[in-house]
This record gives structure tokens, sequence and C-alpha cells, in this order.
């Protein structure tokens, strides 16, 4: 034979030489949940390793993870039942509890990458990502409320705002309401193509953020999130959110998704964001505490499938542990 492709397998130097994808430390952006307290630490049952901290924990922790390479949280908030009503008013409140972890994190560490996530949902007694009119969520009134929140975030010295809502025209809105009031660096990452998936529900638990049990409101968000079973839907959701200024656009959940991950690499020049969400972390875990997986490798395999399929960053719940397994 003139060609045997396991030359370029003999062993790990050759191996490594040729090897086409590398997961590093800059590809991770750790997803975090803040709530109210000092020195609290509440422990999520169905994702092994992640916490609900306060807000003196939380600059601890991101001191921490940067000093491991991990540059960039996207930052979530576990919002009081007494705060939460159809208007999400409190979600750009300059005072509330998102507006205080930017200002006081940025103060603390002012080299790392905020990004807010942007959606009414943990601020919403309802647990939708937009407003109840009539029976539905009401898109218009819902986009003037998220630029509301976005300017408000902005202020408070976010970098890159994350709306992950999946309302119709609001990445154009909130790039107008940016401009509009100075914040012209602040860059938006969106959610551009989010599907309406069952991996997302160890993440509610934690936020206390699934829809209510009510016949009135719908039961779901499959109104505005994605059905899981179309894939040219994502690029037109995907093209018109860069055509609406959209610097970073991302797809959710991961794993799943890794289709339609290869397909936007091949159309966008911009920068890919991919989700590992809570639910596909949580199997990993569930796994290797059972004996029937490696932690360690499945982690790093998971995260370089996803950084192959064309993914430039990758959130996920893991980053403080797989940077250590990428630093030795």
């Amino acid at each position: 034979m003139i060609s045997r492709n396991r030359r370029l397998r003999t062993n790990d130097s050759i191996r490594s030489l040729v090897r086409e994808t590398t997961l590093t430390t800059n590809d991770l952006v750790l997803p975090m949940f803040v709530t109210e307290g000092h020195n609290k630490k509440e422990a999520i049952s169905s994702m092994p390793g992640v916490f609900r901290q306060s807000l003196d924990l939380t600059v601890q922790t991101i001191k921490e993870n940067y000093s491991l390479g991990i540059k960039a949280v996207n930052l979530y908030m576990k919002v009081s039942d007494n705060l939460k009503d159809n208007t999400g008013k409190e979600a750009w409140n300059e005072n509330g509890l998102m507006q205080t972890a930017i200002r006081t994190i940025k103060d603390a560490i002012p080299e790392v990458i905020i990004m807010p996530d942007v959606a009414l949902d943990p601020y919403s007694i309802y647990g939708h990502d937009g407003i109840i009119k009539n029976g539905k969520i009401d898109n218009d009134s819902t986009v003037d409320a998220l630029v509301k929140m976005g300017v408000s975030l902005a202020e408070a010295g976010a970098d890159i705002l994350a709306p992950s809502d999946m309302m119709d025209g609001r990445v154009l809105a909130m790039r107008e309401g940016l401009e509009q009031n100075g914040f012209t660096d602040v860059g938006i990452l969106s959610y551009a193509a989010k599907y309406a998936s069952a991996f997302y529900g160890p993440f509610r638990s934690a936020l206390d953020s699934a829809p209510v049990d009510n016949q009135e409101i719908p039961a779901d968000k499959k109104t505005y999130q994605m059905d899981f079973h179309n894939s040219r839907e994502a690029i037109d959701e995907v093209l018109r959110d860069v055509e609406e200024g959209a610097d970073i656009i991302m797809i959710k959940p991961g794993m799943p998704y890794l289709d339609i991950v290869s397909k936007v690499r091949e159309l966008i020049t911009q920068p890919i964001a991919v989700y590992q969400v809570s639910g596909e972390y949580a199997m990993l875990k569930a796994a290797a505490q059972n004996g029937w997986l490696d932690n360690d490798k499945v982690l790093i395999e998971s995260l370089t499938s996803i950084k192959r399929a064309g993914a430039d960053m990758i959130f996920t719940y893991a980053a403080p542990e797989v940077a250590k397994l990428l630093n030795r």
C-alpha cells in the first residue's frame, strides 16, 4: 500500500503534531448562579459540583477560575419571589442583584469578561421569557423590556449582553438601544438558535424559572424557542440575528445539535458559541459517578467534539475542572 493512514497515529507526539482541533482554556465560558445573602453556598442536586452562591463567594470563585485561565463568566440570578411579576421590571432595577453583581465583579476583577443573561424568566411570576398578554407571550412589549434590561446591564459594566429569550427583532432593538445610550463597545451574544429542549431541566430547577402550571398561559416555551425537529429554521434565525447586529451567535444545546453548529459554521464568519447545557452536564456526571464513564476523558472528548463542529467558545459548567485538566 502506498497510503497507510496509521503512519500518522504511530505515537502521541505525531498524533499531537497533526491534530486538527485543540481545546484550550481560552475556549471556556463559565455559567454561574448568584443568589441573595452572604457566605451562602447552595448545592444544586441535579448538577454535581455546581452551586448557587452569594455574591461574595461568586467573586472569590471567579478570581480562582481566572487564575486557571477562564476569562469569561455568564451570569444568572436567583430572584426572590417577592420581586417577580408579569412585567419583569426588577430586571432593569439599577440596584438589582444582577446589576450589583456586575459592578462588584468588575471592581474586583476588571479583566474578566462578564456576559449577563438577558431574559425575563427569572423575574417572571409565570416563568416565561416574555410578558403575558391575553394568554400569550407578547413579542413586542417583551422586546421593549429586554432593551431596558440590556441598557441597565451595560450601565452596570457588562461587556457582552447574552439575550436568551428568542423574541423576534430583539437583537436589532437592543443594538439600537445600546448605540443610543453610548454603549457602542458593548457586544451582543445572541442565542440565535435556542431549541425548546428537555435538556434544560436541571437549569430551571436551579433558578426556579420553569413555566408555572397555569391553564391560561402556555405550558412550555415552544412558541418562542425552536422546534428541535428543524434545522433550516436555525439557519434563518442565525442569519437574521447577524443582520441585526449580533457580534457572536449561540447555538443551544450542544452535543445533540452539532449538526446545526457545523451547518452554521459554513455560512457565517462571526464567532459561534455553543452551550453544553445542564442536562448534558448532569448526564455525564451521573454516568461518571456510577463508574460507567471516565469523568475526565468524557469531559475533554465532549467539549472537543463541540469545538471540532465549529464552535469558537463553549459555555460549560465543567469549565473549572476542564481548565485544571488542560493545565496539566
